[in-house]
């Protein structure tokens, strides 16, 4: 009898779990090749420009899940986090503003034309309620906050970059969706048609139609990083992207980690008036897709940007860091004081030309 109750528990939980990795939150991986003629295509899947393995070789899996069961107490703030509650769907900036909504999360707005960024707002940074929770006091904002949106820029399809409940919830509401070749089966996989989406290869450019009489145009960059959502990885692209937006030119870095690519993006497409660049998430275990902060400092040089606005921090544990280390260290390396940082509270507007923040508000929390 026991022997039977344990064969039943066990096969209840893979049934479970079969489940589970195939509802609709895990999305739809695009048909086998369908995008072969890429360039960046290669034996089945997509691949970076520089040799990119996730984890380093001498790391033990089980080893690495193990460091996350018996992870430290200070991967998260002790209380609410500080933020500004923002009513956006009353903006109208005469220059190009950007509100961060923690993590790589945005809006950019320039005369009510109204740009998001890999929103995730309404879930965790992962498909399990007790992984990727929001830091207290994060979560102040919610897709049913956000205005109508002209252009939803998405990255790439991990987790905390495409998140299910958001995406749902918002698409109705965004005129069109600009991403990565491959990410776009996800979305039809959620009922958006696909008319509704524009895809991008590596250095694709766009020009985006509006009615406030702003040359504004999109181009993919090249990132180092992966994509995938269950098991299979790097079935779809990952990218950065330049916002053109009237005469600013805004770098999203998105995921990546550091590589000879900012150089020749900085050459090539640089300078840039901002650019938003990843500094936290970083770990030993993973160098060569995550950047550490001093990373990221060499990649806002190299990229040569006037201002760099920090992200991928400041809302989720995804590594095994303090929270407040990434902000510790990226102003410790910042020493040839050849670009300014912005550091907003969640929800303040940063205003080029009018207002960037600088305050070091974590030190106080």
């Amino acid at each position: 009898m026991g022997y039977f109750i344990d064969v039943l528990v066990v096969g209840g939980l893979v049934v479970w779990f079969i489940l589970f990795v195939n509802s609709k939150r895990f999305g739809k991986a695009p048909p086998k090749n369908k995008y072969s003629s890429s360039p960046n295509f290669k034996d089945g899947k997509f691949c970076n420009i520089e040799e990119t393995s996730i984890l380093k070789k001498s790391t033990a899996f089980f080893r690495t899940l193990w460091k996350f069961i018996i992870k430290p107490k200070n991967l998260a703030p002790a209380k609410n986090l500080p933020s500004v509650k923002t009513n956006l769907k009353d903006l109208n900036y005469q220059s190009p503003a950007i509100i961060w909504f923690g993590h790589s999360s945005y809006l950019i707005t320039l005369k009510k034309f109204n740009i998001l960024v890999d929103p995730v707002l309404d879930d965790n940074a992962s498909p399990f309620f007790f992984l990727g929770k929001p830091f207290m006091g994060t979560d102040v904002y919610k897709s049913s906050d956000m205005p109508d949106i002209d252009m939803l820029i998405l990255t790439h399809d991990h987790f905390d970059h495409l998140e299910y409940k958001t995406i749902t919830r918002m698409h109705s509401r965004a005129k069109h969706i600009y991403t990565s070749l491959g990410v776009k089966y996800h979305l039809m996989h959620w009922g958006i048609p696909e008319n509704k989406i524009t895809e991008f290869d590596w250095n694709d450019i766009h020009n985006v139609p509006n009615e406030i009489s702003e040359e504004i145009t999109l181009t993919a960059l090249t990132s180092r990083h992966f994509s995938g959502r269950k098991f299979f990885k790097n079935l779809s692209l990952w990218s950065a992207f330049i916002l053109q937006l009237g005469d600013c030119k805004i770098y999203i870095g998105a995921d990546s980690g550091y590589g000879k690519h900012f150089k020749e993006i900085g050459e090539k497409h640089g300078p840039f008036h901002l650019a938003m660049i990843e500094c936290g998430q970083y770990d030993n275990d993973w160098p060569i897709v995550h950047m550490t902060p001093e990373e990221a400092y060499r990649a806002a040089l190299d990229i040569r940007t006037e201002i760099l606005l920090p992200d991928h921090w400041g809302k989720f544990a995804l590594a095994l860091h303090p929270w407040d280390e990434p902000m510790q260290r990226l102003f410790a390396a910042h020493t040839e004081n050849k670009f300014r940082i912005t550091t907003p509270l969640i929800g303040e507007p940063v205003i080029l030309n009018e207002k960037l923040p600088d305050k070091k508000w974590w030190e106080s929390v």
